[in-house]
C-alpha cells in the first residue's frame, strides 16, 4: 500500500481528501499544521481546527500528527508580509505559504513520516507527461468547479515540488464535497463555513492585527492635483482601488461617494486620492521581474495566453514578452487596479503556467 499524508486543516475539503483516498485503499495519515501561536483570549486561534481535524480521522480510521512549524512560517512568510507593507506595496501570503510552508515543508516532514504521496485539499488538478529518460514533467492544471480554483494561490510552486502530490478535489464540485461529508458522517465538518483571511492567520480586523506589527505613519491624504483632503493613518492600511474606509466625504465641491485611491508615495507618505470616474486606473500592461513556470515553459520568448492579477478574476487575454527572467504583459483590454506586489498567473486553456509578483503597471 502506498502512503499518504494528507495536509488536514479541519476544514471539509481535507476531510474528504483523507476519505477520498482511504476509499482508493492508500494508506492515509493525516497531519496537521500549527503555523500560528497567537492567542486570543488566552486559547491558541487553532484549537478549534485542530479538534475538528482529530475529530475527522477517527471518523474516517486513520491516524492524525501535528506539526508546529511556526518559526518557518515567521521566517518565510510573515517577514516577507511585513517586508511588502512597509515597502507601500500589497503583498499576497498565502501564495508564498503554499510555495515555503505547504509544498515544502509540510513535504518534508510527510517524508519522515514516510509518505509516498502528499495530498491537501486544494481545488485544483495536476497531470504529468510520460516519463522519459530525463524523467517526467508535472503540469498544474485548473479544477473543475471553477468558482472555488485555487490554482493562482500556487503559481509560485515547482514541478519537482508537485510530482507526488494528489488533489483529490480537482474533478470535483464543492457542492459534492459536502454532501459526501454529509453522507459518510463527517458531522465536525460538513456544514463548517470556509476558512477565509490570511494564511494560517484567519480572518482579523486588518488594520488592529497590521498595527501590532507596523507603526502606523500618519499622514495627508491628497488629491491628483495636490491639494490635501484628509488624514489617513499609514499607507500601509490602503491598495489601490480602495474606496472605502477613506474617511474623506462631505467635501464641498465634490463627489464624495466617488473617491478612490489612485497611488501611495512612500518618499512624500502621502495617499493620492482621485474623485468621479475611475478612468485613472486602468493600465494595459505590467512588469514582473521574475517568472516561475509550473513545468516547461513556452518555447516561444513572446506568446499569447491569458492571465489573472487577482484571484477571482475572470482570466485577461493578454500577451507575454520575455525579458530576461522577467516579462512585459499587455493586456487587450485594459484592466483596473493591477496593485505592487500582487501576482499575475499565466494560464493557456486549463493548465496554468505560473505567474510572477506585479513590479508596476503602466499603459503602452
Amino acid at each position: 500500500m502506498k502512503r499518504v499524508v494528507v495536509g488536514m486543516s479541519g476544514g471539509v475539503d481535507s476531510a474528504v481528501s483523507a476519505l477520498l483516498l482511504k476509499d482508493l485503499g492508500y494508506d492515509v495519515v493525516g497531519l496537521f499544521m500549527h503555523n500560528w501561536e497567537e492567542e486570543e483570549g488566552g486559547v491558541c486561534t487553532s484549537a478549534d481546527d485542530w479538534e475538528d481535524a482529530r475529530n475527522v480521522a477517527a471518523a474516517i480510521g486513520i491516524p492524525i500528527y501535528s506539526v508546529n512549524f511556526a518559526d518557518e512560517y515567521m521566517e518565510r512568510v510573515f517577514t516577507y508580509f511585513l517586508d511588502e507593507y512597509k515597502a507601500g506595496r500589497t503583498p499576497n501570503p498565502d501564495v508564498l505559504c503554499n510555495r515555503e510552508i505547504k509544498f515544502d515543508a509540510f513535504s518534508a516532514y510527510a517524508k519522515k513520516l514516510g509518505a509516498d504521496y502528499i495530498a491537501t485539499g486544494h481545488y485544483c488538478d495536476i497531470a504529468h507527461d510520460v516519463a522519459t529518460d530525463s524523467g517526467r514533467t508535472t503540469y498544474l492544471l485548473t479544477a473543475a468547479d471553477s468558482t472555488k480554483d485555487q490554482t493562482y494561490f500556487l503559481n509560485q510552486v515547482s514541478a519537482e515540488q508537485l510530482s507526488d502530490v494528489l488533489f483529490p478535489l480537482g474533478k470535483m464540485l464543492k457542492s459534492e464535497v459536502r454532501r459526501i461529508a454529509e453522507e459518510r458522517g463527517l458531522t465536525a465538518v460538513a456544514k463548517k463555513k470556509d476558512s477565509t483571511g490570511v494564511c494560517f492567520i484567519g480572518e482579523r480586523k486588518f488594520k488592529k492585527f497590521l498595527m501590532q506589527y507596523l507603526p502606523a505613519q500618519p499622514g495627508n491624504i491628497v488629491d491628483t492635483e495636490g491639494w490635501t483632503v484628509g488624514r489617513h493613518d499609514g499607507l500601509m492600511y490602503y491598495t489601490l482601488g480602495q474606496r472605502r474606509g477613506l474617511g474623506i466625504g462631505g467635501l464641498s465641491g465634490y463627489a464624495p461617494e466617488r473617491w478612490f485611491v489612485v497611488e501611495k508615495r512612500l518618499s512624500s507618505n502621502e495617499l493620492v486620492v482621485s474623485c468621479g470616474e475611475d478612468d485613472i486606473l486602468f493600465t494595459n500592461a505590467l512588469f514582473t521581474p521574475s517568472v516561475n513556470f509550473i513545468g516547461n515553459p513556452p518555447k516561444e520568448a513572446t506568446f499569447d495566453c491569458t492571465a489573472k492579477t487577482r484571484y477571482r478574476q475572470p482570466s485577461q487575454k493578454c500577451r507575454v514578452h520575455m525579458t530576461g527572467g522577467g516579462a512585459e504583459v499587455v493586456f487587450d483590454k485594459p484592466q483596473r487596479a493591477v496593485t505592487p506586489g500582487q501576482f499575475v498567473v499565466f494560464y493557456l486553456g486549463n493548465r496554468c503556467l505560473g505567474g510572477g509578483v506585479i513590479d508596476r503597471s503602466y499603459n503602452v
